[in-house]
């Protein structure tokens, strides 16, 4: 029994090691506030992070989504304060960086509030994936892969054409070539019978004007 949680559990940690990190959350923000929390990545990690920023409507009672919200989303390398990313988003947004090196990163969300007297609060979304850049590197490899291999299959498709249009063009010469070889060979034929014939009628001609003249006594 005892072997068999111990497999399972080597199992399980051999999924968790392959799977990549996935992880997702939602707070609130209130006027120019900004949320930031803190992540170990290694060099050369991808973070890709999709949120979804809804404002506090009075009338309706309920969050919903704003086309005004603007939501600013800033990396930065800790403790030396760096900052490796900085964009501002909609309301619906997705972001991408790459670590440069390992080490804590502060990622922090913030919206940018445009009125003076109003302080909006804002139910933020908010789910982040982070990945191996030599994952991202192979799957764009296999992409690219896919597509050169697709341009192959067309290129091969062409190559076919071409070799079956050459196929036909070759077997039409040939017809062609059979069928002049064989007209050559009527005419040749029609030659020799034209000649063979003249040639009769010739030695027909010297024989009757021969018995002619020695009729008439002449020869």
């Amino acid at each position: 029994m005892a072997s068999n949680i111990t497999r399972w559990s080597i199992c399980l940690l051999v999924l968790l090691s392959i799977v990549p990190s996935v992880f997702g959350l939602y707070f609130y923000l209130e006027g120019s506030e900004s949320k930031c929390f803190t992540e170990e990545l290694p060099a050369e990690t991808t973070v890709a992070g999709h949120y979804i920023a809804e404002k506090w409507h009075d009338d309706t009672q309920k969050f919903a989504l704003d086309k005004d919200i603007t939501i600013e989303i800033f990396v930065e390398e800790m403790p030396a304060g760096n900052r490796v990313f900085n964009q501002k988003l909609g309301s619906d947004g997705k972001f991408k960086f790459t670590s440069a090196e390992s080490g804590e990163h502060s990622i922090c969300l913030s919206t940018t509030n445009s009125g003076w007297f109003s302080a909006p609060k804002i139910r933020l979304t908010f789910d982040m994936e982070v990945t191996d850049s030599l994952e991202d590197a192979l799957e764009t490899a296999e992409s690219g892969f896919s597509e050169m291999a697709q341009r192959i299959r067309d290129l091969n498709h062409k190559v076919g054409e071409i070799r079956r249009e050459q196929a036909y063009l070759r077997d039409h010469e040939q017809e062609f070539r059979n069928k002049s070889e064989a007209t050559n060979g009527h005419t040749v034929t029609w030659t020799i019978v034209q000649l063979i014939v003249l040639g009769i009628t010739c030695a027909w001609q010297m024989r009757h004007l021969r018995g002619f003249f020695e009729a008439r006594k002449m020869i």
